[in-house]
């Protein structure tokens, strides 16, 4: 399609540098400016922002890093409107006017709604969100309509059925989470192919998870290639799908934009057989799981407080691997909530010890759901 970026990579501009480790609106514009400076000039041109990233302060760092110092036909830009930042129809415009005025854009190369799944799309539905972003690029101020996605694969071919004027989706994809049951990377992005819909990829490396592996993973890759760096391997692999359009990457210093730029600039896909190290390499790091609950699910069968124990120990699992100490949220605390709708809490256990009485494997499982009380009730 001719709206798509001759290169596959993208600035997100949600990990920017900081000038205050505590602070993410402390942005180091300085070495924003640099970065920018070298994205554009190896020929890259896609940034990524939205209204909340680095504390609200991404959009205003558009204007001082790039809009400011740059033609405006140099680049091209995507923000976002969420679903928590406005009550009303006139809300919506609201945040957009302000995001005019923060990026100094004068107009959005894309515009996305951002992250919809089941508890956000009624919002986006009630306010008239998607007729709404239309009217937007009628209007000039969006040339291109699209949305991000967190939620199943059937429900995302519902919204491409029902609103096939989005020329685009934004999904988190990378070899991790490609066969998550929860993510659902390569089905989601199979319906995005059935509908010939391109993909911007977020989450490449799925917060830095993908750049920090265990050692034996690290090593399937080093002796591959050497000269790639061990992030690279997220990024490409994602890079390499035929459907995608742009891969963004939220760089947070010079020395990683350089990186990627380093093998970015003239990509070459993977092959099947680097795609399967992949593979390996998620396998390994799957078996570093906290819970080696198997999902049988003999737990659940007499659980007095219907809690669904196997799918809270799956989501569990993939935060335990993700390094959650440095990143904080992750979807699975959205994924938690809407299983708690339908399922007891975790903190709902009564102790009884129906399911350790059947568990195969021996867990203990009332202490594992304290675990997971506190880790996503708190």
């Amino acid at each position: 399609m001719e709206f798509i970026p001759e290169k596959k990579f993208g600035f997100g501009l949600m990990r920017l540098p900081r000038l205050d480790p505590n602070n993410a609106a402390a942005v180091d514009v300085e070495q924003v400016k640099q970065m920018v400076d070298l994205f554009l000039q190896k020929g890259f041109t896609y940034f990524d922002t939205a209204w909340m990233y680095n504390g609200f302060a991404s959009e205003n760092v558009v204007k001082e890093a790039l809009t400011s110092r740059y033609p405006r036909e140099s680049f091209t830009l995507a923000t976002k409107l969420h679903n928590g930042f406005f009550d009303s129809f006139e809300g919506r415009d609201e945040v957009f006017n302000k995001q005019l005025e923060k990026t100094g854009a004068g107009y959005f190369d894309y515009y996305l709604l951002h992250g919809i799944e089941e508890g956000s799309l009624p919002k986006y539905e009630k306010f008239d969100c998607f007729n709404w972003l239309l009217e937007k690029k009628a209007q000039g101020l969006v040339r291109h309509a699209g949305f991000s996605y967190h939620a199943s694969p059937e429900l995302l071919d519902d919204i491409l059925t029902q609103h096939p004027e989005m020329e685009f989706v934004q999904l988190q994809i990378n070899y991790l989470d490609w066969e998550s049951e929860w993510i659902q990377s390569r089905k989601c992005y199979e319906v995005c192919v059935k509908h010939n819909k391109p993909v911007i990829v977020m989450e490449p490396v799925k917060g830095g998870t993908l750049a920090q592996l265990p050692a034996e993973a690290e090593k399937l890759f080093k002796e591959h290639d050497a000269s790639y760096s061990v992030p690279s391997w997220a990024i490409r692999f994602a890079a390499s799908l035929d459907n995608v359009m742009v891969v963004l990457s939220g760089m947070s210093t010079l020395e990683q934009m350089q990186d990627n730029l380093s093998y970015m600039e003239d990509f070459v896909p993977l092959t099947e057989g680097e795609k399967a190290l992949c593979f390996e390499a998620a396998r390994i790091i799957n078996a570093q799981i906290a819970v080696p609950c198997t999902g049988c699910s003999y737990c659940t069968e007499g659980c007095p407080m219907h809690i669904c124990i196997p799918q809270y120990f799956s989501i569990y699992n993939e935060d335990m691997r993700e390094h959650l100490e440095q990143k904080g949220w992750t979807i699975n605390f959205t994924n938690y909530e809407r299983l708690a709708e339908n399922f007891g809490k975790a903190s709902d256990c009564i102790g009884c010890g129906q399911c350790e009485g059947v568990c195969p494997q021996h867990l203990p499982i009332i202490d594992l759901l304290k675990d997971v009380a506190e880790h996503y009730e708190h």
